[in-house]
């Protein structure tokens, strides 16, 4: 057991990482593992999701998660299952509202001010003796 202050609370530290991590990893198999036993389009995006989740919390190595997806996605592929996109908020079918044209007064327009040109610098002279 540490007995420096900073290395006791360092190992506090690595024990509540290691919980939060374990976590993660659990969850992320859990999710692969039901994918593989019954693939569907749920089944693959929380998959994917879970892998997604660890990658942001430095659990997997991005370019493991990608290969992994990969994967996911090969078997699905082979499962016949596709990745439903989210469907988009369906626009609501109301009474088409009577809008009155208002007529605007164009926004008034601050004429552009010119820059003074820039001055040359004076030439310089040469005092003649």
């Amino acid at each position: 057991m540490p007995i420096i202050k900073s290395a006791i609370k360092r190992a506090k530290q690595t024990i509540i990482r290691r919980e939060r991590n374990i976590a993660t990893k659990r969850a992320l198999k859990d999710a692969v593992k039901a994918f593989n036993a019954k693939p569907a389009a749920t089944t693959l995006s929380a998959a994917q999701s879970a892998i997604d989740t660890a990658v942001k919390k430095n659990v997997l190595n991005k370019n493991t998660a990608a290969r992994r997806k990969a994967l996911l996605a090969k078997t699905a592929k082979e499962a016949g299952v596709k990745l439903v996109a989210a469907k988009k908020a369906a626009p609501k079918t109301a009474a088409p509202k009577a809008t009155a044209k208002v007529a605007t007064k164009p926004a008034a327009t601050k004429p552009v001010a010119k820059k003074p040109a820039a001055k040359k610098p004076a030439a310089k002279t040469t005092a003649k003796k």
